[in-house]
């Protein structure tokens, strides 16, 4: 595998903290030389260092995704240094913790900016040096949100699904153009990142995942992994595949269940330090990859493929339907 990603070039948005810096990380040990994108100069500057500690390089890039023409310059820059990207992956996000109804549009549009439109400014950057190559894979990173919402984060929420569409409209294109440039959209669980300490809220107590929680690390190698061979969507964590295939089957029992359960499971007991959070600009210090919650991680991830999932969803279905159809001839028999 290493000699596979030699030298080829990645670049990754939301890179100073979290789920963003580990895929960073387990990008180098790959040997991916990797342009790192965010807000905050201590972080960027953290995952900088750990990315040369594996012994490959790596590029700062401080600017914010939702401003289309410094994506634009800082893809460029990475271009010119290392001759393209072969990898472009769209991490960065915002998110508010709040009922809709106490949610500002100032606050709503900036979660909007830079976790929906932050991945299209990237996903055009991307192109734009990819589609002179001939080749190159882009992966958003998205979520079991993507597919099932929850109260009290509408705005993040939105972002995802808009993400989906957006994803799904432009993989027609690629294909019809019959490019080789990859699209990738993998929807990841409840992981344990720095974002639950700096994530605006209007609420008194520390917002936290929802059980079960992952380790970064694991979904950040899991992530580097499936960027040397992507299939089109990738699925992370049991709880994401019940999340989405519970709201194909059962949406509005689902909307039941999270109108009465779905609001203290995301919050500690514990007081909520800075409510405004990095929502319009960064906490500038060294967060690092994990939050606060390792003693409740797992540290292994199952991945679903959704082709194969639908598959076998198909299968069983008609297997039941073949099976009722057999039962009810044996008693019309009798």
């Amino acid at each position: 595998m290493m000699a596979r990603s030699q030298h080829k070039t990645a670049v990754v948005t939301g890179a100073s903290a979290g789920v963003g810096r580990a895929i960073a990380v387990h990008l180098a040990r790959r040997g991916w030389r990797v342009g790192l994108i965010a807000r905050g100069q201590e972080g960027l500057a953290g995952a900088k260092r750990d990315v040369e500690a594996e012994g490959t390089e790596a590029l700062i890039l401080q600017c914010d995704v939702s401003d289309p023409q410094a994506v634009f310059a800082a893809a460029d820059e990475v271009a010119r240094k290392w001759d393209g990207i072969d990898l472009w992956i769209n991490n960065a996000m915002a998110t508010i913790f709040a009922s809709f109804e106490d949610v500002t549009p100032e606050e709503f549009r900036r979660v909007t900016e830079v976790t929906y439109l932050g991945q299209v400014h990237g996903t055009m950057a991307a192109l734009r040096h990819m589609r002179k190559a001939g080749a190159g894979t882009i992966i958003q990173i998205g979520s079991a949100l993507s597919y099932r919402a929850i109260p009290l984060q509408a705005a993040y929420c939105g972002a995802k699904f808009a993400i989906r569409g957006f994803t799904d409209s432009l993989r027609s294109e690629l294909q019809h153009a019959r490019s080789k440039i990859r699209l990738c959209m993998v929807q990841l669980p409840a992981v344990n990142t720095p974002q639950f300490d700096w994530a605006r809220t209007h609420f008194p107590c520390r917002p936290q995942p929802v059980p079960p929680i992952y380790d970064p690390e694991t979904i950040g190698e899991a992530i580097a992994r499936a960027a040397e061979d992507p299939p089109p969507e990738l699925w992370l964590g049991t709880s994401s595949a019940k999340a989405i295939l519970g709201q194909f089957v059962m949406p509005r029992l689902l909307d039941r269940y999270l109108a009465r359960f779905g609001y203290e499971g995301q919050f500690s007991n514990e007081p909520a330090a800075a409510q405004d959070g990095n929502l319009f600009a960064p906490i500038d210090a060294d967060h690092g990859i994990a939050g606060r919650f390792t003693q409740q991680e797992r540290h292994s991830v199952s991945r679903f493929d959704p082709s194969r999932v639908r598959a076998a969803v198909a299968v069983a279905i008609v297997s039941l339907l073949c099976a009722g159809v057999l039962f009810g001839r044996r008693l019309n028999h009798k």
